[in-house]
Parts: C-alpha cells; structure tokens; sequence
C-alpha cells in the first residue's frame, strides 16, 4: 500500500514514521510537526526526508502562495497527554497543553485526510466523550504490554476500519533486557509504563523482582526495546533527553498494527 502526503503531530521522534515502515507502507512525503529539538533531531537522523513544519499552533501559516500541502492521506499524532491523564490534575481542557486537541481537529478539518489517528492516555468518562463526539470515533484502548514488555494503556481513536486488539506476542521484561538479571532474581513480566514525569519519570524508571528486594534504572536501549523501536534509534542526544524523548514516544508496534488496517478500506 502507498500514501500520498502524511503529517505527524507532535511528531517526537517519528514512532509513527517507523510504525509505517513496519507495517511496509510506502509514502510519497512525511510532514512532522513537532518543536522540540532533540526530538527532532532524532528524527531527521532516521527520516532525513522528513519536512519539519513547526509548531502545531501555527499550522495555519504551513501554506503560502509557494508552498502547499495537498493529497493528504493520513493525519496522526498524539496531543500532550498531562491535562488529561488520571495519574495527574485532570485539568483536561483547561489546560493549555490538553487545548492542543482542537490543533489536532481543526487540522483534520481543514486537510481532511482519508485516514486520521489520535493517541492519547486513559482519561475521564465525560472527556474522552467530549474526543469522541468531535472525531465522530469512539476510542479503542490497547495495552502495549500485547506487542512489547511495556504496561502502556492508550486510547486509540482512529476512522481505519476494523481495528481490533492485536495478538498477545507474550514478551517479557527479562527477555528484552540489557543487563541480564541476577542469577537467583525473578523479573517482573511486564515493565511499568515510561512516562515523563512522576515517581516513574524516564529518569528514574526501574525494573523489579517479584519481591520488590532488587530494582536498578532501565538502560535506553532497554527503553528502545520496550517502545519497540530499533536498538539505538535515539543515538546522537544525551541520554537525558533520550529517556525523555522515548517517554514521550509511541509504542511503535501497537502503530504499526493500527496501520496495517488500512489496506481493508474499499
């Protein structure tokens, strides 16, 4: 299958852009809007191709008399999460940084693409109605930890057809881990969510035993692994902002499974 034109919001480090490479979709160009450096960086390190647009909020200046985006296929991104999610204030729309949702809707409105996708956290009943009346989807929740070693619960709304859970891969924690455990030590299954901020914050993520009696920080390629992303994917940044950057990323094969719908639209 191949796109025409995609734009990735709050494009981070481009999992989506690696997710439609494993699903083995081919595009003509990939426009990212995203304004942190490193992040972009990353992303330009991977997908030089890749036409950064800037901020989400200016998205009404992307076009000009000489330059123009049009044919768009697919418009994905997942809008900061913090205001919505129910580990935090629940601020929701009164935040500033869960407002960024309506950049998302009226860029939809505006390209209109075939295809649309927004990811976002586990939030209030009455919010994720509010999302789901505005993009006329309801939402499907799906846990990394079926595709990967991660516990993520994300809200998946999205017009491609026929999405259903993917299968358990049945991958576990000790599996993908860098720094073998122990001898004697019994990992956990599943690691926790990353995530950036909080007690589980991508600089102080830990592993644990059953027994909670032995734990040490995540590797970044352990990180990598659990968003499921190449080992050494966020080479070139320090590894402060790698921690950061894949906190803040996709699990990338829950994507790619995602997109792999898209060939059943007529």
């Amino acid at each position: 299958m191949r796109l025409r034109n995609v734009i990735g919001l709050f494009d981070g480090i481009s999992c989506g852009q690696m997710a439609l490479k494993k699903a083995g979709i081919e595009y003509d160009q990939y426009y990212a809007s995203e304004i942190d450096k490193y992040a972009m960086k990353v992303t330009q390190q991977q997908f030089p191709n890749t036409i950064q647009l800037g901020s989400v909020t200016d998205w009404e200046s992307w076009e000009s008399p000489f330059f123009h985006i049009d044919n768009v296929d697919l418009v994905m991104g997942g809008s900061p999460c913090q205001g919505f999610s129910l580990a935090g204030k629940q601020l929701n729309f009164d935040d500033p940084r869960s407002s960024l949702f309506f950049e998302f809707l009226a860029i939809v409105k505006h390209f209109k693409p075939k295809y649309f996708l927004l990811e976002n956290v586990k939030m209030r009943q009455d919010i994720q109605d509010a999302i789901s009346k505005e993009l006329g989807v309801e939402p499907i929740l799906i846990n990394s930890n079926l595709v990967s070693a991660q516990n993520r619960r994300r809200l998946y709304w999205t017009n491609i057809p026929n999405v259903k859970l993917p299968d358990d891969r049945g991958i576990t924690l000790e599996s993908i881990l860098e720094i073998p455990a122990e001898k004697g030590i019994t990992v956990r299954p599943k690691s926790k969510c990353l995530r950036v901020g909080g007690r589980q914050s991508y600089d102080r993520h830990e592993w644990d035993s059953i027994d909670n009696t032995h734990s040490r920080k995540l590797t970044v390629l352990e990180c990598e692994r659990l968003q499921t992303l190449p080992d050494g994917y966020t080479e070139g940044i320090s590894n402060t902002q790698r921690y950061k950057t894949l906190g803040n990323g996709w699990t990338v094969d829950v994507i790619a499974h995602i997109f792999e719908h898209m060939e059943d639209s007529p």
